[in-house]
């Protein structure tokens, strides 16, 4: 196969890339912005382009298919010269079909916990030696790729997102995958500018679990009203088994997991934690591992990079970075930590990154998040909204929306930094939430001056 990528840089989409090379095929992309970690990745597998650019002649007939990323416009040049050209163009959801098409596909579709749960199910299925191609949304200890593509594996598990699929196909990713076991975790509004109402957003869920195969089965959270709602409409022939928390207990900022009188010590830890843990384990069923192997598994998972990830620690304290970004996992995170180390103060600091979150009309969604911190701080960059055309964002509008006492706002990160390093972290766990980076502010490093 040769096969060329439009926007090859994006997470996804040279993880694709580098599968596709790893399984034998020619691969060529192009991108006009190249960061790291894709930078460095593309150029060890060979696929990094030699200059920046969308590049027509790039684009020939021998070309037995263009792959096209969400971040190229519908205008992009090499894109018109593959249609032009009457090159088979998929969005990288359609390969990934493509490729699984004979096989049994479980997708974790949901607000939140898609990546924790695609991963606990990824590290069993490695654990019991269950061979399985996928499609994950972060990089997982003991995986050197996060897709994986091969012609033997009777598995594929995907990570189910329900942003847009590409910039010439407006459906969301998870619309297309057509799974035969599917996982909704939770529902919580996101992504306002694809789907501007709630009810909207909802829809797509409805439409994921339409897709299920005649005959197959949807896990679902049964403690999520909407998610019940969604499931309530379900096909007849679906099979639908409901989950829960699983019962466990937290001993000395240790969480065991409860099951048939035995206990389960796990590294990961949070109420949240623990439902996709049972969704991952409800899956798991499905595919032959019991309940109990599926626990015995679950010892040695250490989670997701950014979900709740240590960045160090000492006998007093912690500094942990974690992908929440939407209210409820917001919450759910800032809870858990908090239950985890009840006896320590707790810093939350989370950045205001995506649309959804520094739209204004969306912000009240983020009251009460950030209640279990002892100190609660939000940042936000003007430039950010300036990149997604968004109205300017002022200081009061936030203290109002979050409507916590002592709430510290700040759009300056040197600020940001200077707060965090006059903190005293003596017995103090510290929470980085943020879909971004804080504009680069290199947590490694803070961690070295704060936690000794």
């Amino acid at each position: 196969m040769k096969a060329h990528f439009i926007a090859v840089a994006g997470s996804a989409m040279h993880n694709l890339a580098i599968a596709l090379k790893k399984k034998g095929a020619e691969v060529s992309g192009s991108d006009d912005e190249i960061f790291s970690p894709a930078k460095e990745r593309l150029q060890q597998y060979g696929i990094l382009p030699e200059e920046l650019g969308w590049h027509e002649e790039r684009i020939t007939k021998d070309l037995d298919c263009v792959i096209l990323g969400m971040h190229a416009k519908a205008d992009n040049p090499e894109l018109l010269k593959a249609k032009a050209l009457g090159l088979k163009i998929y969005s990288y959801p359609e390969f990934l079909y493509e490729m699984s098409k004979d096989k049994i596909r479980i997708v974790v579709g949901g607000s939140h916990g898609k990546t924790t749960t695609t991963a606990m199910i990824l590290h069993a299925f490695k654990y019991y030696g269950k061979d399985t191609d996928y499609m994950v949304g972060a990089l997982l200890k003991g995986f050197d790729v996060m897709v994986k593509i091969t012609e033997e594996s009777r598995y594929m598990v995907l990570e189910g997102d329900e942003y847009l699929t590409s910039p010439i196909d407006l459906r969301p990713k998870f619309h297309l995958y057509n799974p035969h076991i599917g996982v909704i975790t939770g529902i919580e509004w996101d992504h306002v500018n694809v789907f501007p109402t709630f009810d909207e957003y909802k829809q797509q869920f409805e439409i994921f679990a339409d897709k299920i195969q005649q005959g197959g089965t949807l896990i679902y959270c049964n403690e999520d009203k909407n998610v019940v709602q969604v499931v309530s409409r379900c096909r007849a022939d679906i099979n639908r088994i409901g989950y829960g928390v699983l019962l466990y207990k937290v001993e000395n900022g240790i969480t065991y997991v409860i099951y048939n009188n035995k206990e389960y010590r796990t590294e990961i830890f949070g109420r949240h934690n623990l439902m996709n843990m049972n969704a991952a384990m409800k899956v798991c069923e499905q595919a032959g591992i019991s309940n109990e192997q599926f626990l015995i598994s679950m010892q040695s998972f250490e989670g997701a990079a950014k979900r709740l990830e240590v960045v160090k620690k000492n006998d007093s304290a912690v500094m942990f970075k974690d992908f929440a970004h939407s209210p409820s996992k917001l919450k759910a995170t800032v809870s858990a930590v908090k239950e985890q180390y009840p006896n320590r103060r707790l810093v939350a600091v989370m950045e205001l990154h995506t649309y959804s979150s520094l739209t204004q009309d969306f912000l009240k969604q983020y009251k009460g998040t950030m209640e279990s911190a002892d100190k609660a701080v939000v940042y936000y960059n003007h430039h950010a909204l300036e990149l997604k055309r968004l109205p300017d964002l002022n200081k009061q509008a936030v203290y109002e929306a979050f409507d916590k006492d002592g709430l510290i706002v700040t759009d300056d990160k040197e600020e940001l930094q200077k707060i965090l390093e006059s903190e005293d972290y003596t017995n103090c766990c510290l929470l980085m939430s943020s879909s971004g980076n804080f504009d680069g502010l290199n947590l490694d490093l803070l961690a070295e001056k704060i936690i000794k």
